[in-house]
């Protein structure tokens, strides 16, 4: 089962979903970024997959800039190389499952493993 986290470029600290300033949000070319910094992308029309040792990463391109993007992880070492790119572009990334900004500074706080175990959860109440 996918992560889905969205990347938002933005200089407001955001602290909760809900207090997002659509008015500081600044479009940005997500795709183009993350396509230069990733070696092995499997390209198919506008879907990539950036393939990682232990991790992937699935994406839509855009047409144009955009203030926000939704992607989806698979293993944990993605969400790491999105931090390290979050840190350097001034991104701040959103966990869609547990409805949390991720603490870029101390990601095991509402990280990966949450996500693990939010998922053994649904899949228990199947």
């Amino acid at each position: 089962m996918s992560w889905d986290i969205i990347l938002f470029n933005t200089k407001q600290k955001i602290n909760s979903i809900e207090e997002v300033d659509e008015s500081q949000l600044e479009p940005i070319d997500f795709s183009q970024i993350l396509e230069s910094s990733f070696r092995e992308i499997v390209k198919d029309d506008n879907h990539r997959e950036i393939k990682g040792k232990d991790f992937s990463i699935d994406f839509f391109t855009d047409e144009e800039p955009v203030s926000n993007k939704m992607l989806s992880l698979y293993g944990e070492h993605g969400l790491f190389e999105l931090i390290e790119l979050a840190e350097k572009f001034g991104w701040q990334i959103f966990d869609t499952g547990l409805g949390e900004m991720i603490d870029l500074g101390n990601p095991e706080k509402n990280g990966y493993v949450n996500h693990r175990e939010y998922v053994e959860e649904i899949m228990k109440n199947r």
